[in-house]
């Protein structure tokens, strides 16, 4: 038996150790999806308007984002380079389905609300990403956790942008009215150049907070 057969068996399947926790931890800080990459900008800018709409993809890419690199690290030795990006296409499809499915039983309002844009995961540059980059060279274990992890990073700003837009463009957070009859809503706060204006102010907090990302990307 080689030494790295010998190795391999001693690692436990489902360790949670330095490396696993950094997995979870690096895209929420130093290497966050939006902020740091710069990916996934285009649902950033079109379902940031209010927080509950936000909240839900926010929850669909994390699942999404972890069960595709989970089944992709599966088949990773069996899938011929030729066609690894239609398996991978078939494979977040299929979770996108299951979520819009789910979604349109559970909340038909919020599916209204999100309408095409839950589908235009399957195109989002940071699942297919994490793919190519992460689960078609690593295991099951570490590949779930790198998606939840990519997942979470990319929803907290989606949220944060989120929150920022409905209280100022309509006075009211999840739905509920917080600012009084004293504000007068700013209706550009809910158009969509004012996402980008938003993201780039957080951009460039997250950069003045962490130094070690200023020239990244």
């Amino acid at each position: 038996m080689s030494e790295i057969t010998k190795v391999a068996e001693k690692e436990p399947t489902f360790a949670f150790g330095k490396k696993e926790r950094k997995l979870l931890t690096d895209p929420l800080n130093d290497n966050n999806p939006i902020t740091v990459q710069v990916l996934g900008i285009c649902s950033a800018l079109a379902v940031t308007t209010k927080v509950d709409a936000s909240f839900v993809m926010a929850i669909a890419v994390v699942f999404v984002c972890a069960f595709s690199n989970l089944i992709i690290s599966l088949l990773r030795n069996s899938i011929p380079k030729s066609v690894r990006m239609i398996v991978q296409l078939v494979a977040i499809a299929t979770l996108v389905t299951i979520v819009e499915l789910v979604l349109k039983a559970a909340n038909y309002t919020v599916f209204t609300e999100l309408s095409v844009f839950i589908g235009l995961i399957i195109t989002n540059c940071i699942v297919m990403g994490r793919l190519e980059a992460f689960a078609m060279a690593n295991g099951p274990w570490k590949s779930f956790l790198d998606g939840i992890g990519n997942g979470i990073g990319y929803g907290i700003i989606l949220i944060a942008v989120a929150a920022i837009r409905e209280l100022f463009g309509k006075g009211t957070f999840y739905n509920i009215q917080i600012l009084g009859d004293w504000y007068t809503p700013n209706g550009l706060m809910v158009l969509f150049p004012s996402a980008m204006f938003v993201i780039g102010i957080l951009i460039w907090i997250h950069r003045s907070w962490n130094r070690d990302l200023i020239d990244v990307s």
